[in-house]
């Protein structure tokens, strides 16, 4: 019997490879990107063309490679970092397992020029499925020049699982973000077919996030700092306000790598408890500084997740650091005295201070809303002999009444009749077939017995049903904005604006792009009644990227899904009887009436022997 064991080509161990560095245009940047930093540059240049399917290129000022370490970097295992077994415990770099260039290669398109500082030429290499068509010298600048084209063209099936440009575009955001923060000393520019979308100049960590994500971040950072003798964390949390539903601006970086790690966003988290709610995540970007001893790294293709031999005190120095950051910058809720807790040998020295103090403390105390004092007027009329008790009684109150009676003018700002802040149900609301029961469950009567409905998630129902009816015809009535809103966006959120405007357009969102990273929003769906199209927009893309984390639905019924999440009836919204009748009928012309959006009951039918059982009969 022959021998049927062998050893694989090269192009064909290069292509195995492959699949795990090089899954999608995003990971090919990644690689590239490291090397560059690896390599000292100071400014960065990356240009897309087609979400990378195209064209990805990486620039760098780098210190360059011989002729001969250019080609030796395109060979497997090849790597300047390692020399022998201990070197792996002691990384710091990013590339040393010499796979990146090997595996790109084996898949594109790749053109290497790179060029020294002593040198007066540089070299250029062409290599195409692992096979180099040229290698010549040529004149250009210092550092490192990679262009990766047409990934996958020799893979078409891996190719054809790539997703749209917009998703792609994403991944490669998300990617040179992580990268950006991680070195904001270096300078980073990203150009899509030709267009400028980040020019990051070096400078602070603070300004780099805002130079990322918006202006908006500004206000909202909050140092974060912690040394110990076994790690170190420094870096920034959002405040508690600024908390959002959906993950993806969480950032942890240990030793200057970006990592993925569950347990570790459970220590902020653990910090954060009791400011915002449980199914919301803060922003945060930390480093932590720890012996490479300490850790493993290479523990996954893409490097994403280590392992520490002490995970327990990580956490700990973690939710330590964070806690700490929030109670020292007054994010933690306090009681908030109005004056000094030591005023008494302050108002010795200025005895002014204390009678200003005692004029403002009486007139808190005394004249406002919650404090009403008794009226005593009228009290000698009880022991007048002539007038009976109760007619003095009488009396007081009418007293107390002119007292506190208020004089309120007629106006357009102020018509005659002021409604209630909370409105009340009259007797016509709460009598008849249909009622609602603590302005959340709507009760219908019906011939065999009742009808207990959930408003919100009946209403859910409605317009899930309804909007996914708009998706598939693709036309949804719009109503115009008076004043249209200009809301300025993240990359990541703007690139998924532009995959979703179809969608959008047939629900009857009329969103345009208005410059950089910006939108208009001209019209809002016609069924809902916005008081803000901004707010209802950016709940709408929070709402959809949290569903997309944790459900596995096509862009459609996520879409739909989202928009009748966010404007739905929600518990506590008073209906009348023609909107509560209005309601139930709506639920049972659904196609799946019985249930919500998130699997619970939508209503509950209670027969007349079930009610005739609770007494007995």
């Amino acid at each position: 019997m022959s021998d049927i064991i062998q050893l694989l080509p090269d192009a064909i161990a290069n292509q195995i490879a492959a699949g795990e560095v090089v899954q999608r245009p995003a990971s090919a940047l990644k690689e590239l990107l490291e090397n560059a930093v690896d390599a000292g540059a100071t400014q960065i240049q990356v240009v897309v063309k087609e979400a990378g399917k195209q064209l990805i290129q990486v620039i760098d000022n780098g210190k360059g490679m011989s002729a001969t370490d250019a080609r030796m970097s395109f060979e497997r295992h090849a790597t300047s970092k390692i020399r022998n077994s201990t070197d792996l415990f002691t990384i710091r770099t990013f590339g040393f397992r010499g796979e990146a260039l090997a595996s790109i290669a084996a898949v594109a398109q790749v053109e290497l020029k790179t060029k020294q500082a002593e040198s007066e030429l540089g070299t250029l290499i062409q290599i195409e499925g692992s096979e180099v068509k040229k290698q010549e010298p040529f004149a250009g600048n210092v550092g490192t020049a990679v262009s990766m084209k047409n990934l996958f063209y020799n893979v078409p099936a891996r190719r054809n699982f790539l997703k749209s440009n917009p998703v792609e575009m994403r991944h490669i955001v998300d990617e040179f973000q992580r990268v950006a923060l991680s070195y904001s000393e270096i300078g980073f520019s990203l150009f899509q077919q030709d267009l400028e979308v980040y020019n990051l100049t070096p400078g602070k960590l603070s300004h780099r996030i805002v130079q990322l994500f918006g202006k908006s971040y500004q206000g909202q950072l909050v140092p974060c700092e912690e040394l110990t003798p076994h790690v170190n964390v420094k870096g920034y949390v959002g405040k508690p306000e600024n908390a959002k539903k959906t993950r993806g601006e969480q950032f942890f970086f240990v030793n200057n790598r970006y990592i993925k790690s569950s347990y570790l966003h459970h220590a902020v988290g653990n910090a954060f408890e009791g400011l915002i709610q449980p199914d919301q995540h803060p922003f945060y970007v930390l480093f932590l500084e720890i012996d490479p001893s300490h850790i493993d790294i290479n523990v996954h293709p893409t490097k994403t997740e280590i392992k520490f031999d002490d995970e327990r005190t990580v956490y700990a120095v973690i939710r330590s650091a964070v806690k700490q950051a929030l109670g020292s910058h007054h994010v933690v809720p306090s009681i908030d005295f109005s004056y000094d807790v030591n005023f008494k040998e302050k108002w010795d020295q200025d005895p002014s201070k204390k009678e200003q103090v005692d004029r403002e403390y009486s007139y808190k105390t005394f004249n406002t809303p919650e404090f009403k004092k008794a009226s005593t007027s009228g009290w000698e009329k009880l022991f007048e002999s002539n007038i009976p008790v109760n007619q003095a009684q009488d009396y007081t109150r009418k007293i107390e009444s002119e007292e506190t009676e208020v004089l309120t003018f007629s106006s357009k700002a102020n018509p005659d009749q002021v409604p209630d802040r909370i409105p009340r149900p009259s007797s016509e609301d709460s009598t008849g077939t249909t009622f609602q029961v603590e302005l959340s469950y709507v009760v219908a009567q019906m011939s065999t017995g009742m009808l207990i409905v959930d408003q919100q998630a009946a209403h859910e129902r409605v317009l899930y049903e309804r909007y996914l009816r708009q998706l598939k015809i693709a036309q949804g009535p719009s109503q115009q904005c008076l004043f249209p809103p200009i809301i300025e966006l993240g990359s990541s959120d703007f690139a998924l604006v532009k995959d979703l405007l179809p969608e959008l357009h047939s629900l009857g969102f009329m969103v345009s792009e208005f410059g950089k990273d910006t939108v208009i929003i001209q019209g809002v769906p016609a069924d809902i009644q916005v008081k803000n199209e901004k707010e209802l927009f950016e709940g709408l893309l929070e709402q959809f990227k949290n569903y997309k984390s944790e459900l596995s639905l096509d862009k459609r019924e996520n879409l739909a899904r989202s928009l009748a999440r966010k404007s739905a009836l929600k518990k506590g919204q008073k209906l009348t009887p023609q909107e509560m009748e209005t309601l139930v009928g709506q639920l049972f012309a659904c196609q799946n009436p019985n249930f919500g959006l998130g699997g619970n009951k939508s209503f509950v039918k209670l027969d007349l022997s079930s009610i005739h059982s609770f007494f007995g009969k």
